[in-house]
C-alpha cells in the first residue's frame, strides 16, 4: 500500500510540474531564460519539486546522493508543512487573484490543493518517530529564509516578484516585512501542529501494537 501511495504521488507531482512548465513556456511574455528563472522563483514550484523528489526517492528506494537526503530525520514532516502552507496561502491570499481555465485550472488545483492534501494524508499514514525530530525539522526553516532573500534581491534588480504579498514596489517594505513575519508565524504554527498530531498518531499506533 505504501509503495502505491508513493507511486501515485510521484506521478501527480511530476505531471503537474512538467505540465506547468510547458504552459508557462507556451504563454511566456519574456525570453526563455527569464521564463525559466521565473518558473523556479515560485515557492509553489520549488516545494512541489521537493514533494516529487521525495516520492521518487521513496518509490525507487534511492539511497544515493542527493536522494538519500530525503530519508533524513524530520524531512517528511518539514516537506509536509511547507506543501500545506503552499495550499493554505493559495486558498486564502491567491485564489481570487486569477481564474485559470482548461488544463491550467487542472494543474493549478493539483499544485495548490490536491497534492498538499495528498501529502498530508500520506504523512498521516506513514509518519514515524524519526519524522518528528525537532532539531532536523526546524533546520528546514533555512529553506523559506533563503527563498525570501532570493526573491527580494532578485526582485530589486529585475522588478519581478512572484507573489503580490512580496511585491515591494507595490506594497512597500513595511507591509512586505509584515507579510514575511506572518508567513514565518504560520510556518512555525504548521510545524508545531504537525509535531503534536504526529505524536498523537504514534501513541495510537503504539497502543494498537
Amino acid at each position: 500500500m505504501k509503495g502505491k501511495l508513493e507511486t501515485i504521488g510521484l506521478c501527480l507531482g511530476w505531471f503537474a510540474l512538467i505540465t506547468q512548465f510547458f504552459l508557462m513556456l507556451q504563454n511566456r511574455q519574456t525570453g526563455i531564460p527569464e521564463m525559466i528563472i521565473r518558473f523556479f522563483s515560485f515557492f509553489t514550484i520549488l516545494t512541489n519539486i521537493l514533494v516529487a523528489l521525495y516520492f521518487t526517492a521513496s518509490t525507487f528506494n534511492l539511497k544515493i546522493v542527493p536522494f538519500k537526503w530525503f530519508f533524513s530525520k524530520g524531512t517528511l514532516t518539514a516537506i509536509t508543512a511547507f506543501i500545506l502552507i503552499v495550499g493554505l496561502v493559495y486558498q486564502i491570499a491567491l485564489r481570487g487573484v486569477w481564474q485559470p481555465t482548461g488544463l491550467q485550472y487542472i494543474v493549478d488545483e493539483l499544485l495548490h490543493t490536491i497534492i498538499p492534501l495528498y501529502v498530508f494524508i500520506y504523512w498521516c499514514f506513514n509518519v514515524s518517530k524519526n519524522d518528528l525530530q525537532i532539531k532536523p525539522i526546524f533546520r528546514w526553516l533555512l529553506y523559506p529564509v533563503l527563498f525570501i532573500i532570493f526573491i527580494l534581491v532578485r526582485g530589486y534588480f529585475s522588478g519581478f516578484y512572484p507573489y503580490p504579498f512580496l511585491d515591494v514596489p507595490e506594497i512597500g517594505y513595511d507591509k512586505t516585512l509584515l507579510n514575511i513575519v506572518i508567513i514565518f508565524i504560520t510556518t512555525l504554527t504548521m510545524l508545531t501542529i504537525l509535531l503534536l498530531v504526529g505524536k498523537t498518531i504514534i501513541k495510537k499506533q503504539t497502543k494498537i501494537q
